[in-house]
This record gives C-alpha cells, sequence and structure tokens, in this order.
C-alpha cells in the first residue's frame, strides 16, 4: 500500500515561518533494519517508527545535542517548565509563533500549536479503545485522569471535553499538571516523541487511520510513504525559525560540530530517504558503496572493519569515521509468567526459568554472534543511566549447563519416556516454543538456543513469523517467551524497571511480571529524586529480578557507527532518536567519491 500527503496549496513554501527553505539538493540516506509498523504516537512502540516520530512530531522538551550527561532543554516552550509543591506540579509555557505542517484537516489555514495540542494529545494515552502500550508512562500520576479512562471503559466512550483535576490550561498557551504524588522523572516524559503534539481536528479527520496521516509541527514532515519498504521526509513548510543553541560539548569533536552549526537554521538537509532493507549483508553493501551515508556496522563484519575497536585503514583511507559506545540498551529473553509451562512463581517454575537462564550461552552469543560488540548484562539498567551498579553480579549470568541439568532434575524436570527430552513435573512431555523472524541473524540465534537446550535435554521448537507480527502477538500475551531489546527513552533506570512494574502488564511489561514486594519498591523508588537511596531501591529490585528468573538478562551492545566523509555535524545522542535537523550533506564531496 502507498501513501503519499501532498501539500495543500503550490505556495505554501511563500508562507512558511521566515524566508529560507532547507536545501533539498542535500539528501540523507538511511536504512532501517526493520519495518516500521505505523505512526500513530500512542499506538506504535518499537524504535523505528518512533525514529519517524521523533523527526515530525514535537514534545515540549528536547535533549541537548552534544552535553554530555544527557541535558533536556526546551522545545516547544518559552523555558523550562515550572515546578512546585515539592515536585507535584508542572506549569508548561508553550511559545507562540509555533504551526502545524499544513493538511486538509485545516481547511486551507495556517494552524498553530497551542497549550490544548498537548493537553489533547496527553488525553488520548489513556482512551481505552486506542490500546496504547505507552500508557504505563503516566498511569496513576496525574489527578482525575485515571477515573476519566475508568469512566470510559464502562460507557464505552472517552470524554475529551470532560474536565481533569489534574490537566489545567491556564490561558491559550500554559497548560499546568497536578500529580497525585511527585514524580522527579516526569519531565524526561515529556521529551519522547509518544507525547508529540497531535492537532485534535487531524485525528477527527482521518480516524483509525490516523497512523497512516502523520502531521505534525517538527523539522519534518512524511511525504512519501511505500509501507514496510521507504520513506521520505522533506521540511516542514510551517516550520519555526530555529537555529542551534545547544551546549558547545566537552572533546575537540563537539567544538567543531558546535562551530559549523553556529547561526545555522535548522533543519539543514532537504530530504531524508529512509528505506527498509532487512538482511546486513545488502544493507551493508549499500553503506560501502555509497548508497547510504550513515549506518552501523553489523555485529558479522566488525572483525574485519572494526578490528579491536579501531576503524579498519580501508574505511579510513575513504574518509569514513568511526563512533563507538556502549549503548544505553538492554537485551533479554522474557518468560510469559501467564503461561502455563515457563510462567508462575511456584519453586518448580522459578527453577525451570532459573535452568533455562543458566543453560543458555551468553558467552557464546557476544563472541560468536555480536563479534566481541557487547558486555554480558548483569541488570536490566545500562551503563550511562542513572541507577546503574557496576558492581553488581547476577548469579543466573553464568553458563553452567551442569547447575541446570542439577536443578531440572532436583524439581522433576526428567526424561519419562525415554525420548532422550525432558518431561515436566506431572508426566507430561513439554517443549519450549521459541519465536523467531525468518533472517538470517535470528537463525543463528536459533541454533545457539537450539544447540544451548539440547545439552541440558529440552526441547525447543521456533515458531517463525515477521518481526511486526510478533510484536503484536507478544503484547497480546501469546508467546511463550521471546528474545527483546529495550532502549533507554530516558537516561534514568526507573524507564528499564518500569518493563517489570506489575500493573503495566500487557503494556511495556510482555513478561507480566507481578510480584507485589518488587511493585512497592518500585512505587517507592518513583517518588524519590536521583540518589544514593533510591539507587539502593532500584538494587534491591535487581535482586528480585534475579531471584524469580522472569526475564534470562542478555547483553548490553557496544554499538559502532561509520559515517561517509559528506556527513556533517553527526554525534550519536542515544536519547535522541531522529537527529537528522542538525546535519548537513557536503553534496559535492558526496559525487565526487563515489
Amino acid at each position: 500500500m502507498r501513501i503519499v500527503r501532498w501539500l495543500l496549496v503550490a505556495g505554501a513554501l511563500l508562507c512558511a515561518v521566515g524566508a529560507r527553505a532547507a536545501d533539498a539538493g542535500k539528501v540523507l540516506r538511511i536504512a532501517f533494519p526493520v519495518a516500521e509498523t505505523g505512526f500513530d504516537p500512542v499506538a506504535v512502540s518499537d524504535l523505528y517508527s518512533n525514529t519517524v516520530l521523533d523527526a515530525v512530531l514535537d514534545p515540549m522538551l528536547a535533549y541537548d545535542y552534544l552535553a554530555r550527561p544527557a541535558k533536556l532543554i526546551p522545545n516547544t516552550l518559552e523555558s523550562m517548565p515550572v515546578v512546585s509543591d515539592n515536585g507535584a506540579t508542572f506549569t508548561f509555557k508553550v511559545k507562540r509563533g509555533i504551526f502545524f505542517a499544513p493538511d486538509p484537516a485545516f481547511k486551507g489555514k495556517q494552524r498553530e500549536l497551542i497549550a490544548r495540542d498537548y493537553a489533547y494529545s496527553l488525553k488520548r494515552l489513556f482512551d481505552p479503545k486506542l490500546k496504547s502500550p505507552w500508557v504505563f508512562l503516566l498511569e496513576g500520576k496525574i489527578m482525575g485522569l485515571d477515573d476519566l479512562m475508568q469512566r470510559a471503559r464502562q460507557s464505552g466512550t472517552f470524554d475529551y471535553d470532560a474536565p481533569v483535576p489534574g490537566i489545567e490550561l491556564l490561558d491559550a498557551h500554559t497548560l499546568r499538571l497536578k500529580l497525585n504524588e511527585p514524580d522527579y522523572n516526569l519531565l524526561y516524559i515529556f521529551a519522547m516523541p509518544t507525547l508529540g503534539a497531535l492537532a485534535r481536528e487531524v485525528v477527527d479527520a482521518y480516524g483509525a487511520d490516523i497512523g497512516s496521516h502523520l502531521v505534525g509541527t517538527g523539522a519534518y514532515y512524511l511525504k512519501d510513504w511505500t509501507r514496510g519498504s521507504s520513506m521520505l521526509l522533506e521540511p516542514n513548510p510551517h516550520f519555526r525559525e530555529e537555529y542551534f543553541a545547544g551546549s558547545a560539548g566537552n572533546d575537540a569533536h563537539d567544538g567543531t560540530i558546535a562551530a559549523a552549526l553556529k547561526g545555522q537554521r535548522l533543519p539543514i538537509i532537504g530530504r531524508v530517504q529512509i528505506n527498509i532493507i532487512e538482511e546486513n549483508q545488502p544493507r551493508w553493501l549499500e553503506f560501502l558503496n555509497g548508497n547510504l551515508d550513515l549506518s552501523g556496522v553489523p555485529n558479522e563484519y566488525t572483525n574485519l572493519y572494526v578490528p579491536g575497536g579501531q576503524l579498519a585503514p580501508s574505511l579510513a583511507k575513504r574518509g569514513i569515521a568511526l563512533q563507538r559506545s556502549t549503548g544505553m540498551s538492554v537485551t533479554y529473553q522474557y518468560f510469559n509468567m501467564k503461561d502455563p509451562v515457563v510462567g508462575g512463581y511456584s519453586p518448580e517454575k522459578v527453577a525451570l526459568r532459573r535452568a533455562i537462564s543458566l543453560a543458555y550461552n551468553t558467552g557464546e552469543e557476544i563472541i560468536i554472534i555480536r563479534k566481541g560488540q557487547a558486555i554480558a548484562a548483569q541488570s536490566p539498567i545500562p551503563p550511562n543511566v542513572a541507577g546503574y551498579d557496576e558492581n553488581f553480579r547476577n548469579p543466573l549470568l553464568e553458563y553452567n549447563p551442569a547447575k541446570a541439568k542439577a536443578l531440572l532434575d532436583q524439581y522433576g524436570y526428567v526424561d519419562r519416556n525415554g525420548d532422550g527430552y525432558r518431561d515436566l513435573p506431572d508426566g507430561t512431555p513439554f517443549e519450549l516454543e521459541q519465536p523467531s523472524a525468518p533472517t538470517s541473524l535470528d537463525r543463528q540465534y536459533d541454533e545457539l538456543w537450539k544447540k544451548s537446550m539440547n545439552a541440558v535435554g529440552i526441547k525447543i521448537r521456533f515458531k517463525k513469523d515477521k518481526w511486526p507480527e510478533l510484536l503484536k502477538q507478544s503484547r497480546a500475551g501469546k508467546l511463550q517467551m521471546k528474545g527483546s531489546a529495550w532502549s533507554a527513552d530516558y537516561p534514568d533506570g526507573d524507564n528499564f524497571l518500569q518493563l517489570l512494574y506489575g500493573p503495566n502488564s500487557g503494556m511495556a511489561n510482555d513478561a507480566r511480571f507481578d510480584l507485589p514486594a518488587f511493585n512497592e519498591l518500585y512505587r517507592k523508588a518513583r517518588g524519590l529524586p536521583d540518589s544514593p537511596e533510591r539507587t539502593k531501591l532500584y538494587q534491591e529490585m535487581t535482586k528480585y529480578v534475579a531471584v524469580y528468573a522472569p526475564w534470562k538478562l542478555g547483553i548490553h551492545p557496544i554499538e559502532n557507527v561509520v559515517v561517509h566523509p559528506w556527513v556533517r555535524n553527526y554525534k550519536r545522542n542515544p536519547n535522541i532518536l531522529a537527529p537528522w535537523k542538525y546535519l548537513d550533506i557536503d553534496a559535492a564531496q558526496r559525487q565526487a567519491r563515489r
């Protein structure tokens, strides 16, 4: 299916804020390894769909492009929000003169962004009909909003016009939020594309198809979209007059970028072309041939192109640059705690999950599949995130088939029918079902899982399906277990521990882990600022994860990004999904070097 959204009138560029447009001759070409799932911000939860949302929609806050550690800055606000009542009240003042991209829903008029748009976009998270996987971010936090959601569940209709005690519109450009209790991570949430502003008349115009009609106030708009194949973004002709005003950074590279961006109106690049290339080999060849401007280095090629963590001379001679960092992300294998085979909290179920975790060879994954480009995850919280404890060691991370066998034997998982595989304690035959996408990389993981499970006598089969379909099944609780990953939405351990918070089951908590002791610690930590006291609570929660094993923890990836010399101003910021408005392309250099 191909969807194209045209500008309303040929003269739309003439009425844009400011007189200068981005350079249409400068095109950034990138590839996603996984297809997008749609573009309704409250409905999609995958990285790649949200990357496009990050370029098109405007949350109230953003991250300083070069600042390390992460620093929040105003995006569509006049200044940082005013925080009062000891962290329970937040007041946001929206800038005047910010406009949505043209769309027929606006009936030929320019549509200014106002505070009501953020209130509306916030309420959409709580509309039960939308089944947002992101409602957990604010559930139980804003006065009266959960009550409105509950009334909608009973009546079948969400009343967007009903007053909510915790959402006040003081004037056209001022929004005040009142919380049930202090929450020191709230501002991070308002820097996520999930809470980018939508105009109500656009949502009303397209209804259930809003995910195909992405209209925002961000630097770009979605000009052309072929589902599962390609996306073309072009500058929003109504984008405000914005200039780089970030920090200079803390190293020479930062200084060079800051100097290049000084006085530059954003965005600089006139087109962003995104193609879906699922297999690593063709995607990497496209980069080597100069058809992609920047790319991650697939793990199977790191020994050749990033030996010992250094850029290969063959690439360096071409002026290609390497940016290498430990990602603010974690991989894990979750177990569905509602599943009759691997779920549950009884001793024999815990023993089974522990045994599976001990039997899986994470070291081989790091060395063979990831080519050494990862470190083992000791806890759900990755490095460079508030609450990370570099000294914590997870006893289930070790590879110990002998201990796994002993656990299985002790709790009655033995071969009773002589077929070479273990049965359940009641004598019923059992096998694990591992979902897997039809890619060469997934086949490598399938082989490692089969080898690891065979070594301890556990039968495993693989359920093959496209990744978007597996994601839907995961959200619906239909999978027994699944490999997954989470990248930081914001740089705090709360963003990872919330994946195991009981009330988030069926949303971010795919494992459906619901342990009262863990939940109580999580609620207590949420009301504290970043401090030794809160870090101690995070450590206690991490111990519960190790004990009950709802996850088999995986790795924190080491990310290698290579950039052609004609791409200017690129610095990876793990909190900015789409840094495209800061980038520049030397089109003449690209043409000369190809």
